[in-house]
């Protein structure tokens, strides 16, 4: 039997690779350091979640009362206090003076910072951009198939002149022109021209998972007097979206990711919250850095969901 070598050896190869990230991670570590960068971690959270003070001033100089259930400032006239209630914390007592501009009462609430709500912003963009893109991918790829050459022509140049051009620059056209004629908003054309652009490449990879199978199946479903529909619905798609999977969670994963181009267009994702903070503080390590993380995690939950609905459909023999 042969011996396995140290460096095959699977606990040494994971030490290895530890040791080379921390190599690397010191290294930019140390590079930045070099460059009298301050860092600022520590203001990193409130990009999260934050607490938001609000404070009440008095309108007038007075008494404080309090009169079925508002407050009132008892002065030369009486002024009631709006947006005033017990949910604030007081600083005077009611029956005390105050003075015009002090301040009565105040709150603290926790809100969402930026990050958050570009996330959600992304998670927005890239869900209805994610369903387009399986509708155009079907759509295009039964297009292709189809025995009408002027359908097949329509699909053809579409994917020819999708797949050949930019995807920053579609989002252009679609936001300058189409977005224009048609009264759409921005966050409309975001979505449109990420789910028709990636709709493009869904077609080719189902279109060719599509033709590997073997045309045997189809041919004994017709024998069987089953539709042509009906066996492309529970016979041969069910098998070409098992055999597409791994490469369609990709893609699905690379729309996420390039929903930050739309960001040029200014929407408020994930990727414009990060530059309007860099611009804010003047910290682009530490931003990007979260933001790349944040990126990170997103699309790892994603290909972990992929991966178990991949092992799902194998236990399954492919149907859905």
């Amino acid at each position: 039997m042969k011996q396995m070598s140290l460096l095959e050896n699977k606990n040494i190869g994971h030490i290895i690779a530890l040791m080379f990230f921390i190599i690397v991670c010191y290294s930019f570590y140390t590079a930045a350091s070099n460059m009298n960068y301050v860092w600022k971690w520590n203001s990193v959270p409130k990009y999260f979640v934050f607490d938001e003070i609000t404070s009440v001033e008095s309108p007038i100089d007075g008494k404080l009362v309090l009169e079925d259930g508002k407050y009132f400032i008892d002065g030369e006239e009486k002024v009631e206090v709006t947006n005033l209630n017990s949910s604030f914390s007081f600083d005077y007592e009611v029956g005390e003076n105050v003075y015009q501009g002090d301040y009565i009462a105040s709150k603290s609430e926790t809100k969402a910072g930026p990050i958050i709500n570009g996330i959600i912003i992304t998670l927005k963009i890239s869900f209805f951009a994610a369903i387009l893109m399986f509708i155009m991918g079907v759509t295009v790829a039964m297009m292709k198939l189809s025995k009408y050459q002027f359908i097949k022509d329509i699909a053809t140049v579409y994917i020819t002149i999708v797949r050949g051009t930019p995807l920053l620059v579609q989002i252009f056209l679609f936001y300058f022109i189409v977005a224009n004629i048609f009264e759409l908003e921005r966050i409309v054309a975001g979505v449109l021209s990420l789910g028709i652009f990636f709709g493009a490449y869904t077609a080719e990879i189902l279109r060719g998972a599509i033709q590997s199978i073997d045309k045997g199946q189809l041919e004994a479903a017709k024998s069987l007097g089953i539709s042509n529909f009906q066996a492309m619905r529970y016979i041969i798609l069910p098998q070409a979206f098992k055999r597409a999977l791994p490469t369609l969670v990709g893609e699905t994963i690379a729309l996420v990711k390039d929903s930050s181009l739309v960001s040029v267009i200014s929407i408020t994702d994930l990727t414009k919250v990060g530059k309007e903070i860099v611009a804010n503080t003047f910290s682009p390590f530490e931003t990007w850095i979260v933001i790349a993380i944040v990126y990170l995690f997103m699309t790892s939950i994603l290909s972990y969901l992929g991966h178990l609905l991949e092992k799902r459909m194998a236990t399954k023999g492919g149907n859905s």
